[in-house]
């Protein structure tokens, strides 16, 4: 194979993001994700945010390939949770985008701006979404994907399994 053509498929091998998904690895990473935000709220360490900033941003860019957190839970934790719940991959790369704008603000916010309360709140809402997912399989950032499909923003060829988010629910 031509040495470009080997290079291009090493880069979408690091850079891709899984599909379908495990759901299981998924509420392990937003069990994990929900810990650390009750942490920061407790304890007022918003330098937790940056870790925690650089995961989500992992996680969207290679999957589980940078982060160490989605490594771990997708290799060692969730196959001790019985087998594999199989989700598609594009919602969940979307949901991990959302959580790398709001920790990278709320870092910017705190650390950065002074601005405390704001990135408190943000990290507030982290709790709420990351506990939704982690305890009731309930991905927001999954139901706004199916949304911005149901409008046009996202082309239905970017998940035809994703269209009708709802109906799946309701079939499970």
């Amino acid at each position: 194979m031509p040495t470009g053509l080997r290079y291009a498929e090493d880069m979408r091998e690091i850079l891709g993001f899984p599909n379908p998904v495990n759901e299981k690895a998924a509420r392990v990473v937003a069990a994990v994700v929900l810990a650390s935000s009750l942490l920061i709220l407790a304890t007022g360490w918003l330098w937790l945010l940056v870790p925690v900033a650089y995961g989500f941003w992992a996680r969207v860019l290679t999957g589980p390939t940078l982060s160490p957190l989605g490594r771990l839970a997708q290799k060692r934790i969730a196959p001790r949770l019985g087998a594999p719940k199989y989700v598609p991959g594009p919602p969940k790369r979307f949901a991990q985008g959302i959580g790398a704008v709001f920790t990278t603000a709320a870092a910017v916010l705190g650390l950065a701006a002074g601005a405390h309360t704001a990135a408190y709140v943000l990290v507030a809402a982290m709790v709420v979404a990351a506990g939704l997912e982690s305890i009731f399989a309930v991905c927001l950032g999954c139901h706004a994907f199916a949304a911005l499909m149901r409008v046009g923003v996202v082309p239905r060829h970017v998940c035809e399994e994703c269209a009708d988010i709802w109906s799946r629910r309701a079939a499970a």
